[in-house]
């Protein structure tokens, strides 16, 4: 079931954030991601989100995290990743928004992958100011 994103929620989202962002970036130090995780949880009750919850277990399995057409980022619990969660997170993304944009690194093929399999198109590249790497914006019209 996908639900937007309560007070509660908080802790299970930021933990699958950081999680998620360490294993999945091993080209970025660890550091950066524990240093800012105190950040993004001050931040994302203000943004909207978007939670998938396991309809008999009612755990948290995945998010994403939306500020107006841009996709902040989706991010799924390692050991559910692969069973179309984050398609249906991106889909429900798709309902609520006739246009999306996002940032993503050039070395997280795979993210790429998944994008462009879900018709997202490659407008150029930039630099993350952040962490000196490369990222590709890409975009999605209904």
């Amino acid at each position: 079931m996908i639900r937007e994103f309560e007070e509660n929620d908080l802790t299970a989202i930021t933990q699958i954030w950081l999680d998620t962002n360490i294993k999945t970036h091993c080209f970025i130090p660890k550091e950066y991601w524990t240093d800012n995780h105190e950040m993004v949880r001050s931040v994302l009750p203000q943004a909207e989100v978007y939670v998938h919850e396991d309809d008999a277990t009612k755990r948290i399995d995945g998010f994403i995290g939306l500020s107006d057409g841009h996709i902040e980022g989706i991010f799924v619990r390692e050991d559910v990743q692969s069973n179309g969660i984050g398609k249906q997170l991106l889909e429900y993304a798709k309902c609520v928004k006739s246009n999306l944009s996002l940032r993503v690194y050039q070395k997280n093929t795979r993210a790429i992958q998944f994008y462009q399999r879900e018709q997202f198109v490659i407008q150029f590249e930039n630099t993350d100011d952040n962490t000196n790497q490369k990222e590709y914006v890409m975009t999605w019209k209904k």
